[in-house]
């Protein structure tokens, strides 16, 4: 084996990620192994993504990838080159989005550990269907796990995003 260790072998960095996250060009040099859940939290300091399950089955890491919701704990930061992320701190553009307003006015949050996955996943339905069912509701949070509040608050903040987005 040379007198080199393995630890040695690996490399301490990678390519450069180019991608845009929140709006903002991003370089940055980061090891293929690296997660992107790590590299918002970890490197840009957006905490608001938050770390959980880290299996991809709690929905608290959620972002947007081109418009469509990822779990940041199973996505590979090269996976993201050229691509655009959305944060739940990149919703907010000088005031509170509406599903975030939602959330806040129908108490859609307990602890709150999950809501910005749930906002981020929230966001998305109503982007590409501003008028769900209550079953493509259902779907498009089934992702998503809160252990606190039952679902009541969230699925009326759903409804009031909902209503909000037609003016109601």
């Amino acid at each position: 084996m040379s007198g080199q260790s393995w630890r040695e072998k690996v490399p301490q960095a990678g390519p450069s990620l180019n991608c845009t996250i929140n709006d903002e060009q991003v370089e940055l040099k980061v090891d293929p192994s690296k997660r992107l859940l790590s590299v918002l939290r970890e490197d840009l300091q957006l905490t608001g993504t938050k770390r959980s399950c880290e299996i991809g089955r709690c929905g608290a890491c959620m972002v947007l990838m081109d418009g469509n919701p990822v779990n940041a704990c199973l996505t590979m930061a090269y996976q993201c080159s050229g691509k655009h992320i959305t944060t739940i701190e990149g919703l907010d553009r000088g005031g509170l989005h509406p599903v975030q307003q939602a959330f806040l006015e129908e108490g859609g949050y307990q602890c709150g550990y999950c809501t910005p996955g749930m906002i981020v996943s929230v966001t998305a339905l109503l982007t590409d269907n501003p008028s769900p069912t209550a079953a493509e509701v259902e779907e498009a949070l089934s992702g998503n796990l809160c252990r606190c509040t039952g679902y009541g608050g969230i699925l009326r903040a759903v409804q009031r995003a909902i209503d909000m987005g037609r003016g109601e």
